[in-house]
Formats: structure tokens, sequence, C-alpha cells
């Protein structure tokens, strides 16, 4: 995500701009140097501004912080949400697409995706970022609610946050070892999405689902 040059006139920011100008200097300067990489000052310096002007709309820079993140996980809830789309047609298709979003997410905003799971920030201060980030995490609880449902008798069901914790946890490992498409990625034989996938398979089948229902036909193969 290229965030240089967004509501720029003759090298300065309007003040009306100045929240939205600081937050996508932020942004720049996330993905080039990481959550921790730079200051408060740098931020005011990178978009143009005095180095007072910033605390008109924050206290410190990990205020500034916490509204990045806070914008992430709005948008990664948006993006999960309409991936999972109340589990339509079927839950094991709806619950592939919420995968494949969640690494589409990583790879494509990473800058918000450090700011969200790299920052440090302690969500005990910070009520309206975790009241985001728990809408985010509910979207992969309401997926991990009707996998459940598909247990056959039997089975024992294991309770839902349990699943859930599982598969956003190996979601994020993939995701920022493998599929951020950044200076941590390594090449692999297969896709970050096809590796999340088979370990979803794997998982599932270890507790006794008919993974059957979530297989797909391999990828064509390329000319």
């Amino acid at each position: 995500m290229n965030w240089h040059g967004h509501g720029r006139r003759g090298g300065s920011y309007h003040h009306g701009n100045l929240k939205e100008a600081l937050i996508e200097a932020a942004l720049d300067l996330i993905a080039r140097k990481g959550p921790a990489g730079f200051t408060f000052a740098e931020a005011a310096r990178s978009a143009g501004v005095s180095p007072a002007a910033p605390y008109r709309h924050f206290r410190d820079r990990e205020e500034l912080l916490a509204s990045i993140a806070q914008q992430g996980f709005e948008q990664f809830e948006a993006a999960l949400s309409a991936a999972w789309d109340d589990g339509r047609p079927d839950t094991p298709a709806a619950f592939q697409r919420v995968g494949k979003a969640y690494l589409a997410f990583a790879r494509d905003h990473h800058a918000y995706y450090s700011a969200m799971f790299e920052s440090g920030l302690p969500l005990e201060n910070n009520p309206s970022l975790l009241v985001a980030s728990e809408r985010a995490f509910a979207i992969l609880r309401a997926a991990s609610e009707r996998l459940i449902a598909l247990a056959p008798p039997g089975v024992p069901r294991p309770p839902a946050l349990m699943m859930a914790l599982h598969i956003w946890s190996l979601s994020h490992g993939i995701a920022s070892l493998f599929g951020r498409g950044d200076a941590s990625s390594r090449k692999l034989p297969m896709s970050p999405e096809e590796l999340l996938e088979a370990g979803v398979l794997i998982y599932l089948k270890g507790l006794g689902f008919p993974t059957e229902r979530f297989a797909q036909e391999p990828p064509a193969a390329k000319k």
C-alpha cells in the first residue's frame, strides 16, 4: 500500500485534513519501519507539519497508533464479515472465504496489520480499540460455532471459543510468517492460502469433522 502523496498540496496539509494526514504519514512510516520504528515528531515531519501540530488531535504517539489500530480492526471486521456472509451458501465455503480474506488483509494492508498486532498497545487502556478487536474476532467465533454444528453425532464438540482461538492462531501465524508480502516472507512450495487450508483441514480431521465437505478441487496447473 502506497500512502505517499495523499492530501498534500504544495508540500503541506490543510488544517481540516491534519488528523487524516498524520494517520497516513504514520501508516507510511509503519510500512517502512514497523510500529516501533518512528517518533511522534517524525510522523509530524513526514506529514509536513510542525512538531506541535499532532497534539491538536492526539495526546501522544501511543494514541496515534491506537487510532490507526482501531481503524485497522474496523476494516478487518468489514472484510471478514463480507467474506463470511453469514455462512452462505454453506459453512465450509464461507469459512474458506474467511481464511482467504484474513490473509488478503494482512498482505494488502500490512501497515494496519502491524499496528493492530505488533504495536504492543495495552487494550485495557484503549476501550474503543478493545471493542473493535473483539468485533473482528467475533466473526471467527461465529464461523467456529457453525463448524461445530457440522460435527457428526458422537464426535466431541470443542468449545467455540477454543476453536476460534486455534483457527485464529493458525491464520495469524501463516499471515505473519508467509502471507504479508514483506521482508519476513520466504518462498514456499504452496501459497499461503493453500497452507492455511491444509492446516485447517488437518485440525478439523483431528477433531473428527467430516472434512470431505471442505475439500476443493486442486488449482489448475500453471502454463
